[in-house]
């Protein structure tokens, strides 16, 4: 739940939302952001059981699975298997976060945030692992590193404006929507070219 000064805002379901997307580009950056937020501000309420995450314990975890994520998708090859294992993690750990924003909130469902969770981070996720074979084809694996950071560099933006500025989610996700379609066009595009 968020909280300013106190005061609880309905923008955790904002909050909720923006933090489940960039979960489909790296599962542990949005859960580790809300985690340091509940632990170093007062902007972030987490209720059990989803305070785990800030905990001492949860946070070392979640500091560990990031520096493997981060590592290995920076490695042509390898950042495809991750990506392959990734795609049951990423929905999860969406899931978790929209949940663990609204935790406390009566006027929303758990329910529905963990399909909006599951439903933002896979689809994000799905756009990555879907355009990401063709970065390494069209680079033979230069750019693959350039482009994880990029997407990692999104990733921790985009929870950090989950948190602090939510209004500013639905922007986020329209810019996400927009450039994935034409991604998305792009790639049809050149496969139908090479065939």
């Amino acid at each position: 739940m968020i909280a300013l000064g106190g005061v609880v805002m309905e923008t955790a379901i904002l909050t909720g939302i923006g933090l489940a997307a960039p979960a489909g580009l790296n599962a542990y950056i949005p859960l580790l952001t809300l985690a340091l937020a509940d632990r170093a501000t007062t902007w972030v309420t987490l209720h059990a059981p989803y305070d785990v995450l800030s905990s001492n314990l949860g946070i070392a975890i979640l500091v560990v699975l990031l520096t493997v994520e981060v590592a290995v998708d920076k490695i042509p090859g390898v950042d495809h298997v991750n990506d392959l294992i990734q795609s049951f993690v990423r929905p999860a750990a969406g899931a978790i976060a929209a949940v663990a924003a609204t935790a406390g909130l009566v006027t929303i469902n758990p329910a529905i945030m963990v399909l909006v969770g599951v439903v933002l981070a896979g689809s994000v996720n799905v756009v990555k692992v879907t355009t990401r074979p063709a970065v390494t084809v069209g680079s033979a694996g230069v750019l693959n590193p350039f482009v994880s950071v990029a997407e990692d560099a999104v990733a921790v933006l985009a929870s950090i404006v989950a948190i602090f500025l939510p209004f500013l989610v639905i922007l986020f996700l329209a810019l996400f929507a927009v450039s994935s379609i034409l991604l998305l066009r792009r790639l049809r595009r050149v496969r139908s070219g090479a065939g």
